[in-house]
């Protein structure tokens, strides 16, 4: 059995060699529409000589340096003043890690520390969601809400909570309106609070729109909703803002597109549009008075990394952030997100669409064989496995998550771009529904 499933999973490498725009292309030279901008992370399009240009400057003046012991340079500062300006509500203090999975652990750690500062040991507890993601480290994965992260790892580690995520098409229950549906997550979500002891529970970790999980956009009042019953607990708020940060949701950070206002944000991916790895959490005063008087009185804060705010990595993610804002990427992204989600949600009449959903240029379509069910194949994934390798092999680059395709073009795409793509997706669902025996007409 064994054996048999390794050769089910051994498909083969598709070897990318070179990437332009919003195009990659494979070492035998064929052309592919990179719809997941990498992985939902290469804000600029590939090969954008502004960044290359920063990371070779910055090479050649200091191609590395630490921020350990009272030491800094001149890019991870700039970056932290631009980080800390741009954020959408205040925040006092930038701290500079390498991956989202890194970024998502420390903050976990500066909230243990935290409460420890605040003398409030049981305060410790945290919560996420289902089908949530927040990395693959060992903290990180435990926050991550797919059970595909946790199997044969003896993940979550103790004291992450689950509550249930903001997929209305999904999880709601017959007959429940959007605003029903959100009241009840609120209530769950403090069903599970008063349960465990308010003053056992530290943070709650929550995407603004959940990426990895499908694409999740939550209904318009799930926010609202949640952050009131967190305020109503003292229960600090963690915006992973990894894959909607820096214009994805069609404003700069998704905290705005949904009105959130955490005391953390993480930073990642499009933060350097992934030229090169870096990543950041922002902390508002609240989060760091407490680290800050506590590493007083111990005399060191013990966490870092060697290469955190890396000053090349710095350099191209401040080139980054500002070909985003002078070239207009915010708002054309919401342009274009526009047309792609008027595009798919064109192919809602398809056999194989039981859903379209997204927020500025980003957008999942939910396969189904059975709309009325809101079920696929016998296999969880097997129907989204299938689609995603005819869009491959029409030359897009996509990625299913589950049944569900997503779509997170560069911020670059153009209007005709962007048709092209709607095009071959619509090719690749038709093949689909041939080879089971659909009708893609009806």
């Amino acid at each position: 059995a064994y054996t048999n499933a390794r050769k089910h999973l051994e498909v083969g490498p598709l070897v990318i060699e070179r990437g332009e725009g919003v195009h990659v292309y494979d070492n035998a030279g064929r052309q592919y529409i990179e719809a997941m901008a990498g992985l939902w992370s290469v804000a600029v399009g590939f090969s954008e000589e502004r960044l290359i240009d920063a990371a070779t400057r910055q090479m050649r003046k200091l191609p590395y340096y630490h921020d350990f012991s009272h030491k800094s340079h001149g890019p991870v500062i700039d970056l932290a003043e631009k980080l800390v300006s741009m954020a959408p509500v205040p925040m006092s203090k930038a701290f500079f890690t390498n991956s989202g999975s890194e970024a998502n652990d420390t903050a976990l750690k500066l909230i243990w520390y935290r409460s420890n500062a605040l003398g409030q040991p049981e305060r410790k507890k945290v919560i996420a969601r289902e089908r949530g993601y927040h990395g693959v480290t060992i903290a990180s994965a435990s926050l991550t809400g797919l059970p595909n992260n946790h199997r044969s790892f003896d993940l979550p580690i103790a004291g992450v909570l689950r509550t249930g995520s903001p997929h209305f098409w999904r999880d709601a229950l017959p007959g429940e309106s959007e605003e029903e549906f959100a009241t009840r997550r609120a209530e769950e979500l403090e069903a599970l609070i008063l349960a465990e002891g308010p003053e056992t529970i530290a943070a709650f970790f929550g995407e603004p729109v959940p990426g990895a999980g499908g694409v999740i956009v939550p209904p318009p009042t799930y926010w609202a909703k949640i952050q009131a019953v967190l305020r109503k607990y003292d229960i600090l708020l963690v915006a992973d803002e990894v894959i909607c940060g820096f214009g994805r949701t069609g404003r700069m950070f998704g905290c705005e597109t949904f009105d959130i206002r955490p005391d953390i944000m993480v930073l990642s991916k499009a933060l350097s549009s992934s030229y090169l790895p870096i990543s950041a959490l922002l902390a508002n005063e609240k989060v760091i008075g407490p680290v800050i008087e506590e590493s007083d009185r111990i005399g060191t804060l013990g966490h870092g990394f060697t290469a955190g705010g890396h000053p090349v990595a710095a350099a191209v993610a401040l080139e980054s952030i500002a070909v985003i804002e002078e070239r207009g990427l915010v708002e054309h992204a919401a342009a274009v997100g526009a047309r792609l989600r008027a595009g798919l949600k064109a192919l809602e009449g398809h056999p194989l669409v039981g859903e379209v959903r997204g927020v500025g240029l980003i957008a999942a379509v939910e396969l189904v064989t059975d709309k009325a069910a809101k079920t696929a194949l016998g296999a969880p994934g097997q129907l989204g496995a299938l689609a995603n390798a005819e869009l491959q092999a029409a030359g897009v680059i996509g990625r299913n998550m589950g049944d569900a395709l997503a779509f997170c073009p560069p911020l670059i795409i153009g209007e005709a771009e962007v048709d092209d793509l709607l095009g071959r997706v619509a090719g690749a669902l038709d093949r689909v529904a041939k080879e089971l025996t659909l009708d893609a007409t009806s």
